[in-house]
């Protein structure tokens, strides 16, 4: 098996197994238990309830200018007349778990690949690295019609579970909508089902429908007792108008044309796309919800590196 170009963007309508096992040798440069600063930063002002320590005891030492003041043992402090602060061993049993839309509306593409491929890429290589730091690694893939669960274990075989299911779903891609198809708040219900407390959940998607209502409330919900972490999937293409031109477009079955020759229309559908994603990002701020944005022009594995890879 050749391993994964991780210097270039994924490629393709449609993901291959192959190249979502392949990303295990570039995901072990990954550490997701590492929250450093510009991953802090998108949380915006309001942190989640949730805190990442764990929660048994291992020693007192001496306090040291960064600690959090909440961990100071005042009972010690009184004692010995010097600030000492608690240490917590790390929470090593907190399962991992990647929710991966494949929805229809991720079945689109510019250039390089289709957003679904990207959210496939984007899951595969944070499996891989949860699972290679010891984690219980699970997830959950949705359609829009259907949903598959696969339940956190330690184990490669689950990793390769969830990958195999990414797939099928990926490949039965374009999904024909339904009058009782499963909304972005659907998926959220059951995921707050399968989620245990402490999880750590990413939620790989393009956030269409994520503005509702009973959308907000489930993410509210999660966000109390998990630590959540949105990886928001886009095209170039969805955020600016080509030139002005004609151009034919097809879904793979009908085929049509965009005229772009609308100075005012290519404006107007810029500020929508960037109201549409500034509004996402004050959401998720509000629940202490990080966002990373993941664009199909780019590399996944960059854009990971960039807040979870090796300082040095």
């Amino acid at each position: 098996m050749q391993r994964a170009d991780i210097a270039t963007p994924a490629r393709g309508a449609y993901a291959s197994l192959d190249e979502l096992i392949s990303l295990r040798f570039p995901a072990r440069q990954l550490k997701l238990a590492r929250r450093n600063r510009a991953l802090s930063a998108l949380t915006g002002p309001n942190k989640s309830n949730f805190r990442g320590r764990g929660i048994d005891f291992e020693e007192v030492r001496s306090y040291q200018p960064g600690d959090d003041i909440r961990s100071i043992d005042w009972r010690v402090t009184a004692r010995t007349g010097g600030a000492h602060t608690k240490l917590f061993r790390e929470e090593r049993e907190r399962p991992v778990l990647l929710v991966v839309d494949q929805r229809p509306g991720m079945f689109f593409g510019s250039s390089h690949c289709f957003k679904s491929v990207l959210a496939a890429h984007l899951t595969s290589l944070l499996c891989w690295s949860a699972l290679d730091s010891g984690d219980r690694v699970g997830g959950l893939v949705f359609d829009g019609k259907h949903h598959r669960e696969v339940r956190p274990r330690r184990s490669r075989r689950t990793v390769l579970a969830l990958l195999s299911q990414l797939e099928s779903f990926n490949h039965a891609l374009p999904v024909e909508t339904a009058p009782d198809t499963e909304s972005f708040a659907d998926m959220l219900a059951n995921l707050r089902r399968i989620a245990k407390p402490g999880s750590n959940i990413y939620l790989i998607s393009d956030f269409q429908g994520a503005d509702s209502e009973s959308a907000h409330k489930h993410l509210f919900q999660l966000a109390q007792h998990t630590q959540v972490t949105a990886l928001a999937c886009t095209d170039p293409l969805e955020a600016k108008l080509p030139r002005g031109g004609r151009y034919a477009v097809t879904d793979g079955q009908q085929r049509s044309e965009l005229n772009t020759g609308s100075r005012l229309l290519r404006k107007e559908y810029s500020d929508s796309f960037n109201s549409a994603r500034q509004q996402l990002q004050q959401n998720m701020a509000r629940l202490g919800i990080p966002v990373l944005q993941a664009s199909t022009a780019e590399p996944p594995f960059s854009l990971l590196q960039t807040y979870y890879g090796d300082r040095r």
